[in-house]
């Protein structure tokens, strides 16, 4: 499958990695909706935007349909809404709120599984190209899944899940043409990460092999385009971290 021509919905498209997938879609000719909470400070030309609450199950579905209607169809979906949270399950405050763990849950990992939910739904329907592809669905975790520090144990059982949905929903789309590929990314410069002190940002960068910095959104958007374009990539979770293995805390 070409960029040139493809119709993509992003959600978390109006900042951070999900901001840098957008402009470099709509670069390469692809015509894409941002689904997001609130729109960009400046949307790219040529795209569209939609507001979108994926934790919500019927916002989430509304929002696709809504996507849908604009494009005209749907050919790649890029799932990037997430939010962040710190906080021992049991601190000085006393233990962590239920509904702080489920809150990020509702947003990381369910709102991922609605997004792909929505889009096959529709993409089983496009007409087959080369191998009988229709679609391809890209979902964002984070090495926290794998490597999830003190503190991290709501964000990283959200990730955790979603890298836990790459492979059986590859599986269970193959019957349909559509592709599922996770990516796990390292720490990138994102407004998420500049929100860190700059003790924690150079304790995260002093653990970083090579290149010897954080990532770039735009490098997060590379990987994006070549897994749209590369048909055996399929059902994998790829590190993108510079070779990066958090430390405990």
């Amino acid at each position: 499958m070409r960029l040139q021509g493809a119709r993509a919905v992003v959600t978390g498209g109006a900042s951070g990695l999900g901001l840098a997938v957008v402009e470099r879609l709509v670069e390469l000719g692809a015509r894409v909706v941002v689904l997001d909470l609130r729109p960009p400070v400046a949307l790219p030309p040529g795209a569209a935007y939609v507001e979108a609450d994926v934790g919500s199950e019927a916002a989430a579905d509304r929002a696709m349909a809504e996507a849908v209607d604009v494009l005209g169809g749907l050919t790649l979906a890029v799932c990037c809404a997430g939010i962040s949270h710190r906080g021992r399950v049991v601190g000085r405050e006393g233990p962590m709120a239920q509904a702080d763990f489920a809150r990020v849950v509702t947003v990381n990992l369910v709102g991922t599984f609605l997004v792909c939910r929505a889009a096959a739904t529709v993409m089983q329907h496009n007409d087959p190209e080369s191998d009988g592809e229709r679609g391809v669905i890209v979902k964002t975790a984070s090495i926290a899944a794998f490597d999830g520090q003190i503190g991290q144990v709501a964000y990283a059982a959200s990730k955790g899940g979603v890298v836990s949905l790459t492979l059986p929903l590859a599986r269970e789309f193959a019957s349909f043409g559509v592709r599922v590929v996770c990516i796990a990314p390292g720490v990138f410069e994102t407004p998420m990460v500049a929100s860190l002190t700059e003790t924690v940002r150079a304790g995260l960068l002093n653990q970083v092999p090579f290149p010897k910095r954080f990532g770039t959104p735009a490098e997060f958007a590379a990987l994006c385009c070549h897994i749209y374009e590369n048909p055996m990539l399929n059902g994998a979770v790829i590190r993108l971290d510079g070779a990066l293995k958090m430390s405990a805390k």
